[in-house]
């Protein structure tokens, strides 16, 4: 599937700073830059490799007060639908160096805490079968509602209250595959399923030796999202961070089908 990724980003800068950037689709299996343009006003921009390798983040620096940044890309999505039934768990003493950082509790996914109710709820079943019985349950028991949760929001807010965005429901996956003792981490991707079109957060899971998309909001499939950036949580996959305070004056978002 071949879809056009259009960002316009335009923020106010309390004074010269420096911008973390993650933004531009990567270049990773699954999928293929046909084209792309970036643009950020007279930044000067260093580019440097993405968490686990995946995409390139970059740094910006600029002295104005406004940052104005638009970028436009067409990617050819050529990974399938995620097929997770029968797929095998790694044991734990086989995982790989590039999985196990995604085992562990982080700063909004803290999965210690739910091992516990995993293990009781969804114990029995094996590693491909589990997965998706967790995505199943996070579908049905989360109500999708912006504005229900903040940057704050950790997983066990997210548990307690049922509601929140995207980011919400790939915490709570995240969290419930780590403590299945299945590496899960958090992905930052475009879909032109997406409602509202925004940047959107999946998760991807660690199944046959592989790395498999999984939205729990039903919105999406594998086959139809193109992944910018990889990383424990919603901290290390955010598309903009500044080291001075920055007011949003607009973003716009859209990724369509060609």
């Amino acid at each position: 599937m071949r879809m056009q990724i259009d960002v316009l980003l335009n923020y106010g800068l309390a004074e010269p700073t420096t911008v973390f950037l993650a933004i531009e689709a990567a270049r990773t299996d699954g999928q293929q830059i046909e084209f792309e343009n970036l643009e950020i006003g007279d930044a000067e921009v260093t580019r440097i490799a993405g968490d686990a390798g995946v995409g390139e983040r970059i740094w910006a620096v600029t002295c104005q007060p406004q940052m104005q940044l638009s970028y436009r890309a067409v990617v050819d999505v050529t990974r399938p639908k995620a097929r997770l039934k029968g797929l095998e768990a790694t044991p734990l003493h086989q995982i790989p160096a590039e999985a196990a950082p995604y085992l562990r509790p982080s700063r909004y996914c803290q999965s210690d805490k739910f091992i516990g109710y995993v293990t009781r709820h969804f114990g029995h079943l094996p590693g491909g079968e589990r997965v998706i019985a967790i995505r199943d349950w996070i579908e049905s028991e989360l109500t999708y509602l912006p504005g229900a949760s903040d940057a704050d929001t950790n997983v066990l807010e997210t548990f307690a209250g049922r509601q929140g965005v995207c980011r919400d429901f790939a915490h709570l996956m995240c969290t419930l595959v780590r403590a299945a003792g299945i590496p899960a981490r958090m992905t930052a991707a475009y879909g032109p399923d997406v409602t509202p079109p925004d940047f959107h957060a999946v998760a991807q899971v660690w199944l046959d030796g592989a790395w498999h998309l999984v939205d729990a909001t039903g919105m999406c499939e594998a086959d139809g999202l193109a992944i910018i950036a990889v990383g424990r949580d919603a901290y290390d996959i955010a598309f903009m961070e500044s080291q001075a305070p920055a007011t949003l004056y607009n973003q716009w978002v859209n990724a369509e089908r060609l």
